[in-house]
């Protein structure tokens, strides 16, 4: 199963996998990688790996933006058979482990299946493992510090919390950078408007705080944005910030 790898800048890649993205950050030998995709998306991250010249061995940590089954799917099989560590901000590290789930349920989407896109999308997660939970069974907070994280690549996470209590975006300075997770996309099987926006409603744990967050991305100096869904987005992001929260209100 092939993947689609998009190289970004030097060492920067978004891959789009099953209507979800993740990305690669490349450092000599060494690689980041953030977020994994559905648990169906496993071929595709190990080949996403392989067509930047790197293996599941090279992954120096797994780092989440987030902990639903989107993006989590393949980080305890990476932990448990490569040993690689799996990073989120302490808020979500429970949420890793599945000490509770802050995620659409099955009743809220059955409640807006009447909406265009949304029956597609849930045959899609159903047919991906979205349904499934892939916990992780030793998930790791990285500290909470102002500054890039010591890993390839050098992310700055920032807290949106919003979608999940945990969220985070990586900054990445140097590069005009921004890896948005699901805190600020560019597209989404549920919606019908394209560019940047917030995901629907039903999809965040308190879209209060996630309507909120969309500040501190709006403060982030850079010029691409590599959501979670979606494709990239080439311009300012605190315009695309600005327009998205235009769109929610």
């Amino acid at each position: 199963m092939g993947a689609d790898v998009r190289q970004v800048a030097d060492g920067i890649h978004l891959v789009h996998g099953s209507h979800t993205n993740w990305v690669i950050l490349g450092e000599g030998d060494a690689v980041t990688l953030i977020d994994t995709g559905y648990p169906g998306d496993r071929e595709r991250l190990l080949a996403s790996l392989e067509a930047v010249g790197s293996s599941p061995e090279a992954v120096t940590a797994v780092l989440l933006t987030h902990a639903h089954n989107d993006h989590l799917g393949s980080a305890e099989y990476l932990r448990s058979v490569y040993g690689t560590p799996v990073l989120a901000h302490p808020a979500e590290v429970p949420h890793a482990r599945r000490e509770f789930l802050q995620q659409v349920s099955v009743g809220d989407v059955l409640g807006n299946a009447w909406r265009p896109g949304v029956l597609p999308w849930l045959v899609h997660v159903l047919r991906v493992g979205g349904a499934q939970q892939h916990p992780v069974a030793a998930p790791e907070a990285f500290p909470v510090v102002d500054g890039p994280l010591d890993l390839p690549g050098r992310p700055v996470p920032v807290h949106t919390p919003g979608h999940t209590d945990g969220h985070c975006v990586f900054h990445l300075p140097d590069a005009g950078v921004v890896i948005s997770g699901d805190a600020l996309v560019s597209g989404h099987l549920t919606s019908r408007i394209e560019g940047p926006q917030l995901l629907p409603d039903m999809f965040h744990h308190e879209r209060a705080r996630a309507l909120a967050s969309l500040d501190l991305i709006e403060r982030l100096d850079a010029e691409v944005l590599l959501p979670g869904h979606g494709p990239v987005h080439q311009g300012s992001v605190t315009a695309a910030a600005q327009h998205a929260r235009e769109r929610a209100v």
